[in-house]
């Protein structure tokens, strides 16, 4: 299966969930144009009280479309945007890949460049999801030996801005090196 954006969602206030949209905007080193956590700095509210002058490490939050049919078994219904994603993906294991790894989206070769995303960690998850479902945080945070397995999609940097729609093509680009696993940011 080709990795692809299912959904792209923004919103100016900073409310759980982002309304979907058919394009968002990505500007480089702030975030998606017209969202409330766009800027240089953190914009993550709780983030922002504690280190206002931090760099913003969540300009954008991706979610892989996989969770929502592993929580449909659940019984739990969640869509595009619902948790506070800006761009819902399919067909790649966003969770395992590298820190490090930058994401391209579109066609580069059919424009005149596309926009470049680079993961900076796993998200971390909030106890707002169970406002949508009330066993939804506990669904995605599993407990095993080794610790908490972080499921609430993963947050980048912006490299090269552009445009992000829906049915975009996602290509991987992995890091030199040896490959370093997400934290919780």
């Amino acid at each position: 299966m080709t990795a692809r954006v299912v959904a792209v969602a923004s919103d100016t206030g900073h409310n759980f969930t982002k309304p979907v949209k058919e394009t968002i905007t990505l500007i480089e080193g702030e975030g998606v144009m017209g969202d409330a956590h766009c800027g240089v700095t953190v914009q993550h509210l709780s983030d922002k009280r504690k280190t206002p002058l931090a760099p913003n490490l969540r300009q954008v939050h991706l979610m892989h479309a996989e969770l929502f049919d592993e929580l449909a078994g659940q019984a739990i219904t969640v869509s595009a945007g619902q948790m506070g994603e800006n761009i819902t993906t399919q067909g790649i294991d966003i969770l395992n890949l590298p820190l490090g790894t930058i994401l391209q989206f579109g066609d580069c070769l059919q424009t005149e460049g596309c926009a470049q995303i680079q993961i900076t960690g796993l998200r971390s998850p909030c106890r707002k999801l169970n406002n949508l479902h009330p066993e939804l945080l506990k669904a995605v945070v599993e407990k095993d030996k080794n610790g908490a397995i972080v499921k609430s999609g993963i947050m980048a940097t912006i490299l090269t801005g552009g445009t992000v729609s829906a049915g975009d093509i996602i290509t991987v680009i992995l890091p030199d090196g040896p490959p370093i696993p997400l934290k919780t940011l």
